[in-house]
């Protein structure tokens, strides 16, 4: 099993570490990581100055960019093997319902997903890596489930965001397969003036819980529980297709 680590708090977080720790009897585990904190980076990738890839006195390598470079310089050319899976996290905080937009842990799996590799995005829901000794085993057993049931290196890709509550492990409840919730707008951006008198400004706090109705992500974390949802990645509005073709615009339609 050739499995590839990335995240988005960078190389040296603590989640990484957890998690490289509890796969890398697996098989052939490497992490390729960004240097530096890309949260909230999703799928961006780095178009306009060079990347650089150093290796860490762990093995560990990492890169100037963001969790999808990793990802996708990894599989293009910086690994001489194909892996039979990605796996991103454990994120320090949570990435459920609105979050997996604009998370770079989401964004380093769905990378490896874009690539036809089956890829995994872990959280953890609360920031502090609290019990992530705990988390880091139940990312191993989930990993372990799917590798028995030949769910990894067979058929087509696949694409999970795995969301762990906070708790000791004989605190944890079962896995929850959910849907994604929602949140409320987020907090109102926040200002300061600069050393030189100039108004900054800084991305406020994501928005509360919206959607957290049982069946969804938030709802199951809340109750103590793992909370799984499979992800895709087709945007369109299938169900609103045959309404914007039926619109009556100003231009020919075919």
């Amino acid at each position: 099993m050739n499995i590839l680590i990335s995240n988005d708090d960078g190389y040296q977080a603590p989640g990484i570490v957890a998690l490289y720790e509890a796969l890398r009897d697996l098989g052939r585990v490497e992490v390729v990581a960004p240097e530096q904190n890309n949260s909230a980076k999703s799928n961006a990738l780095t178009l306009h100055s060079p990347l650089y890839v150093h290796q860490a006195a762990n093995g560990f390598r990492y890169v100037n960019g963001t969790p999808a470079d990793c990802v996708h310089i990894a599989l293009t050319g910086l690994l001489d093997y194909r892996p039979d899976l990605v796996v991103s996290g454990i994120n320090n905080g949570a990435n459920m319902g609105d979050d997996t937009i604009y998370s770079g842990t989401v964004g380093a799996a769905m990378e490896g997903y874009l690539m036809g590799i089956p890829a995994i995005a872990f959280s953890q829901t609360e920031r502090g890596w609290k019990h992530l000794d705990a988390a880091a085993a139940r990312a191993r057993a989930l990993v372990e489930s799917l590798i028995q049931q030949q769910r990894v290196g067979m058929g087509a890709p696949w694409l999970l965001n795995v969301n762990i509550p906070c708790l000791p492990a004989d605190q944890l409840k079962s896995l929850k397969v959910c849907r994604l919730g929602r949140r409320h707008a987020a907090e109102r951006v926040i200002t300061q003036a600069s050393p030189r008198g100039e108004t900054m400004y800084w991305i406020g706090s994501a928005g509360a819980a919206k959607d957290d109705a049982d069946g969804t992500d938030f709802h199951a974390t809340m109750q103590g529980h793992v909370a799984l949802t499979p992800l895709q990645v087709d945007l369109t509005d299938h169900d609103n297709l045959s309404a914007w073709s039926d619109f009556k615009w100003a231009l020919p339609v075919t």
